[in-house]
């Protein structure tokens, strides 16, 4: 009989969950838990592990530590689009893939962004917060001046799975898109521009780039001060791209008209950051891309990717260049 192979789960899911989803494999698998939440507890599980699921919260970072406390690591699969919580170069560097779930929140990503920006244009937020305090801010409102959405130049960055499905929202609502990537896409129904032609040309700016040593600080003060005066910004990607301190430094200087904000630097925000006082911006707790569709999805992708590791399959999604089909360290 075959030696089963140990799949360790980092997220924070329920363990009969996890049982299920697998049981189709039967003892072709061995599924290892932390059986706490800290360093400890991974570091304790790590040596038995061949195929790692990770964690979405952010908790359990993959580097170099790990790679020495596991040195049977064979898979790295994230049960996300993101991956900065993965050293993937170095990973890269041992051979083991590093996999994503490329384009399974897509769709709720983007939208979360349209969405996002429907609140900002049409003060919605504000407004609710004004009638729910017992005032009546109906001249107060015409007094901000409440933007249609189909009059606002959108610029995306990052044209990925989620930037082309929110480019194709925001067209379907007559807004012209144009977006920046690190490589153009000759399929793409929005205009390509250079990143700083983009930024001047756009009214509602859309960030859904993810962060990478390339990506971090992308965002400067220098590149937000190109944006036309009182822009929108919604970020769906990851909070490094522009720090949060430049973010309410362009609020409070009056170049942003206000913020939509998904991601931040530090997660949570801390209860004392200057964004949670400000009015005009619409906070929310990484929650883009969390409807049930999703998560359905996610857990699809993960699945799917475990199945054919275990089975001699060539796996989805590998982010960092290795050869996608799982061998035995």
């Amino acid at each position: 009989m075959a030696t089963p192979w140990r799949v360790l789960t980092l997220a924070p899911l329920d363990r009969d969950l996890v049982k299920g989803l697998f049981k189709p494999l039967g003892d072709a698998v061995e599924l290892l838990f932390p059986e706490s939440r800290d360093e400890d507890g991974l570091l304790a599980v790590l040596p038995g592990a061949e195929l790692i699921i990770g964690d979405f919260t952010g908790l359990f970072s993959l580097d170099k530590r790990v790679l020495e406390a596991a040195p049977h690591l064979a898979f790295v699969q994230t049960p996300s689009v993101g991956t900065d919580s993965v050293d993937v170069d170095m990973l890269a560097k041992a051979g083991i893939p590093v996999a994503n779930t490329a384009g399974a929140n897509a769709r709720g990503v983007a939208e979360w962004a349209l969405g996002a920006a429907l609140v900002l244009c049409r003060h919605l937020a504000w407004a609710d917060r004004g009638v729910r305090a017992g005032g009546w801010p109906q001249r107060e409102l015409l007094a901000r001046n409440p933007r249609e959405i189909h009059t606002q130049r959108v610029g995306i960055v990052g044209y990925g799975a989620i930037g082309s499905e929110t480019a194709r929202l925001f067209e379907a609502l007559g807004s012209p898109v144009s977006y920046w990537s690190r490589r153009r896409r000759p399929e793409a129904s929005a205009t390509y521009r250079e990143l700083d032609d983009l930024l001047a040309v756009s009214d509602i700016l859309v960030l859904t780039l993810p962060l990478t040593p390339d990506t971090r600080g992308l965002l400067d003060a220098r590149r937000l001060a190109l944006l036309p005066d009182q822009a929108l910004l919604v970020n769906v990607g990851r909070g490094g791209v522009v720090a949060d301190d430049v973010v309410v430094e362009a609020l409070e200087s009056g170049r942003l008209g206000g913020a939509a904000l998904d991601v931040y630097e530090r997660e949570p925000l801390p209860p004392d950051h200057p964004l949670r006082s400000r009015e005009d911006v619409l906070l929310s707790p990484h929650g883009a891309g969390g409807t049930g569709q999703a998560q359905f999805n996610i857990v699809a992708a993960v699945r799917d990717n475990i199945v054919a590791a275990v089975t001699g399959k060539p796996v989805a999604n590998v982010v960092n260049g290795v050869d996608p089909l799982v061998r035995r360290r």
